[in-house]
């Protein structure tokens, strides 16, 4: 079970959330090598509404959105919040001057491993969802039976529900403290 965990959980995580500081690290210095730093100053905005984007996950799963599947509202959240989460690296740099970006930063990348962390979890629901449903079908259960006993099953199970109540705060967190810092850009510094 522990080798199956790590191979199938930690590692790719940690690959998945290398990978963003590895692509980063590359971004920032092609554009340092081509003379383009300040290009990095201005990728805040586009990942900011990237990011923004990514919450239309957030109103189609409670259905605020009626249109689309939710699962390709899932994989959008999850590569928009990704790319946005890059763009914004690269703009903060190694160029932060002052706490409240630094904090914004530091929420931004919790929150990140927050959703990654959900995107195992998820999987590791559906698993147990669907092996729950083969021990129903052993039984001989009809598949309205299997699929009422499934729907207690998913909505018993603590997993997600666990992990939503830490996402969301943190989420939360992030997003005031990106607004702070985006609001004190506008009151000291402007657009110069």
């Amino acid at each position: 079970m522990h080798h199956s965990l790590t191979r199938k959980e930690i590692v790719p995580f940690a690959v998945q959330f290398g990978s963003l500081v590895l692509a980063t690290a590359v971004v920032d210095l092609v554009l340092h090598r081509a003379g383009l730093v300040a290009v990095g100053r201005w990728l805040g905005i586009p990942g900011t509404l990237l990011i923004l984007l990514s919450f239309l996950y957030s109103l189609r799963k409670r259905r605020l959105l009626r249109q689309g599947r939710l699962v390709t509202f899932l994989r959008a959240h999850e590569i928009l919040a990704w790319v946005g989460t890059l763009m914004i690296l690269v703009h903060a740099g190694i160029h932060i001057y002052t706490v409240l970006p630094w904090l914004a930063l530091l929420a931004m990348l919790v929150n990140v491993a927050s959703g990654m962390t959900g995107t195992y979890l998820l999987a590791r629901s559906r698993d147990h969802l669907a092996a729950r449903r083969g021990h129903y079908a052993q039984q001989g259960l009809a598949d309205a039976e299997v699929d009422r006993q499934l729907f207690r099953d998913a909505t018993s199970y603590e997993l997600m529900k666990k992990w939503r109540a830490v996402h969301l705060p943190i989420t939360v967190v992030f997003a005031g403290l990106a607004l702070a810092h985006i609001v004190s850009i506008f009151m000291f510094w402007g657009w110069r």
